[in-house]
């Protein structure tokens, strides 16, 4: 058997249920992962205490024979969910030292399926980001380097702590959020798979909002296998989350079949942009063809309001975000600034704000509150939002026409160096999500699947859309291409 903190889920599921292993032990040897670990920079909130009582109670569930598949699985957390008792500050100055009195609906139903939480994961400043080089905790690295470069890597983002540590096997797999691509990215930047459901599958109580219309939580795991069994214990109707689907959750690993014959694959025309490196554009045509050789029809289509989603994105992401971060203002939790003789309440408000949000988060909050001001409302808000309906119906006359899923590339390009992109045009680091944002603009589910390396050796991904609340389908299609694809490389330690 592998080293513990190497096994898939669905691995360490079977060994715990047959007695080869304990959870306790599972756990034990991710803590140790984590420790010698730090040149990552990947969990900045151990919990170990947390997480061997977690495994004991796993381990006595397991002996009662009672455990559902997630019982004595060890996660990592993105410092995005609200955990009891646990910080949890977005990575954010402005949340320091806050402990939730509460749990989020997505952690509380992993640990209710006995899950084992680790800690606490790093991520982009408020999830806004596409390196991890926003947060207040220093970047996250990537464990995967470009051939003998020693030059440190970003794992993407946000949630590029949580793509870190599942590549590290740190942890077996990880909770992430997806608001434009921020687990499909960095998922692709780190040879795992990330799934971001349909928007309403998964609560989004206790995760602290960047976006509301746009949120949406996810597994990120090292198979496809792994990702339906965690998704499965994650999503569910939730009534806290009034945006959440009273829908019965499948058994998402039972969709698994390997069986894709006569299916539709589309292949969006408008995908293929102008300078796309030959690398990502191979690996798209052999992505298809693997498709095709497992008995899918490969159908051309078009998405024709795809270029106007980036600049929709940028406007609806951040004019929510001015409004979800207003709440931020050093009067109830988290930071204050120190105040000066004869400042009021205006000035706590600007300086505690000044302080607590970093650089990218002043800039969308800005972003935000311009598009939502009397005079650009129309011009830009609007007009975005109506480019949203438009990219909406794209898809929906694409699978209206037979089309079972679509494939396209997940990032245009292989992880790039920290501080490569970050004190550039920020233009060019949003231009990172292009792939992604018309998911969560049209709400759709979409999953990353690692599917090559490029001439440097760093991992490549594929990206899948699927209809929605048909994740189940949208795995099985990410299985056969998992299975075609054979991907198995894994980083060098050098950590």
């Amino acid at each position: 058997m592998s080293a513990l903190n190497q096994l898939t889920i669905a691995e360490a599921r079977d060994a715990l249920r047959k007695g080869e292993t304990t959870a306790t032990d599972l756990t034990a040897a991710c803590l140790s992962a984590i420790e010698a670990a730090g040149a990552l920079n990947a969990f900045v909130h151990p919990t170990p205490e947390i997480a061997m009582d977690q495994a004991r109670a796993a381990d006595d569930r397991i002996a009662a024979g009672e455990a559902p598949a997630m019982c004595g699985i060890p996660l990592g957390i993105k410092d995005l969910f609200c955990t009891k008792g646990v910080p949890s500050q977005a990575a954010s100055r402005i949340l320091q030292g806050f402990r939730p009195e509460y749990e989020s609906t997505v952690t509380q139903q992993l640990f209710d399926a006995g899950a084992v939480m680790l800690g606490k994961l790093n991520m982009d400043e408020f999830a806004m980001g596409s390196s991890n080089e926003s947060a207040c905790y220093g970047p996250a690295v990537n464990p995967w380097r470009r051939g003998n470069d020693t030059a440190p890597l970003t794992p993407g983002g946000s949630s590029g702590g949580s793509a870190a540590a599942v590549a590290a096997d740190l942890c077996l797999a990880a909770t992430g959020t997806d608001t434009g691509g921020s687990i499909r990215q960095p998922a692709a930047f780190t040879g795992i798979v990330g799934i971001k459901p349909t928007y309403g599958r998964v609560s989004r109580w206790g995760i602290v909002a960047f976006a509301s219309s746009l949120d949406q939580a996810g597994p990120m795991t090292k198979t496809v296998r792994d990702a339906a069994i965690m998704l499965g214990a994650m999503a569910g109707p939730d009534p806290k989350d009034s945006t959440s689907a009273d829908l019965p959750v499948p058994d998402f690993e039972a969709a698994l079949t390997g069986d894709i014959r006569g299916r539709k694959i589309g292949i969006p025309r408008e995908y293929r942009m102008e300078g796309m490196p030959a690398e990502i554009e191979a690996l798209w045509h052999r992505g298809a063809e693997m498709l095709r050789d497992a008995g899918a029809e490969i159908v051309d289509i078009s998405l024709p309001h795809t270029k106007y989603a980036l600049p929709a994105y940028y406007v609806v992401a951040p004019a929510e975000a001015s409004s979800n971060l207003a709440r931020y203002d050093g009067v109830r939790y988290g930071h204050r600034a120190k105040l000066a003789q004869g400042d009021g309440i205006t000035e706590m408000y600007e300086k505690t704000r000044a302080e607590g949000f970093g650089k990218e988060v002043q800039r969308r909050v800005m972003i935000g509150t311009y598009v939502l001001s009397a005079g650009f409302y129309d011009a830009y808000y609007n007009r975005a939002r109506k480019v949203r309906a438009l990219i909406k119906r794209d898809f929906e006359q694409a699978f209206a026409a037979g089309i079972d899923a679509i494939l396209t590339p997940a990032t245009p390009s292989a992880a790039f160096g920290l501080g490569e992109m970050a004190d550039a045009d920020p233009v060019a680091m949003y231009l990172n999500d292009v792939f992604t944002v018309t998911v969560n603009l049209a709400g759709l589910p979409g999953i990353a699947v690692p599917a090559g390396l490029d001439a440097r050796g760093l991992p490549l991904g594929l990206q899948l859309i699927g209809r929605p609340w048909e994740e189940g389908d949208l795995l099985n299609h990410a299985f056969v291409l998992e299975r075609a694809a054979g991907f198995v490389s894994r980083p060098d330690k050098w950590w």
